[in-house]
């Protein structure tokens, strides 16, 4: 686990990306730092996001069931309370069977270039919640991201990998 000013200090250092540099899906995975929310999106098989246009932006890919890549509502559920302790065997079982009923074929956040401690960089604006995601490089495939939030003092860290092939999702997987 990084310590959650050491997160900051690096997502600080790190290069801006445009928003053509995100598009594309990507595989995300948590960055810990001690965050109430860290492991939360694992344990519920999330997968990642899917930036299609600066436009269409799907910001929460999970993994059904059957493994099958489904997009969600973020605005069905609530990502705000939510904390890593929450995620019971329970609790993820019955989140996979209301799944289907958060699933969406549309675009549910926008992509724009937004000031973010002091750099212009890609930044997710979910559509239904007070929360921007911002972007940073780490490599040539992957960005760290931070999910800021309006009701949560403490910013949320996670990692983002470019999907090879993967340059928007299949209609079998809507």
């Amino acid at each position: 686990m990084t310590h959650r000013q050491q997160a900051i200090d690096l997502f600080d250092s790190l290069e801006s990306v445009d928003v053509d540099f995100m598009m594309g899906t990507w595989r995300g995975t948590g960055y810990p730092t001690g965050h109430p929310q860290d492991g939360l999106l694992e344990a519920y098989r999330w997968y990642g996001k899917a930036f299609e246009s600066c436009e269409d932006v799907h910001p929460l890919l999970f993994t059904d069931r059957r493994g099958q890549i489904v997009k969600l509502n973020p605005g069905a559920m609530a990502l705000g309370g939510a904390q890593s302790g929450s995620a019971t065997k329970f609790a993820v079982r019955l989140f996979q069977l209301v799944m289907p009923l958060l699933t969406t074929s549309k675009s549910r956040a926008r992509l724009r270039m937004v000031e973010y401690r002091g750099k212009v960089s890609a930044t997710m604006i979910y559509d239904q919640l007070p929360i921007i995601d911002i972007f940073r490089k780490l490599d040539d495939d992957t960005v760290l991201g931070v999910m800021d939030h309006k009701h949560q003092m403490d910013p949320f860290f996670f990692k983002l990998t470019r999907q090879k092939g993967k340059s928007n999702l299949s209609e079998d997987e809507e």
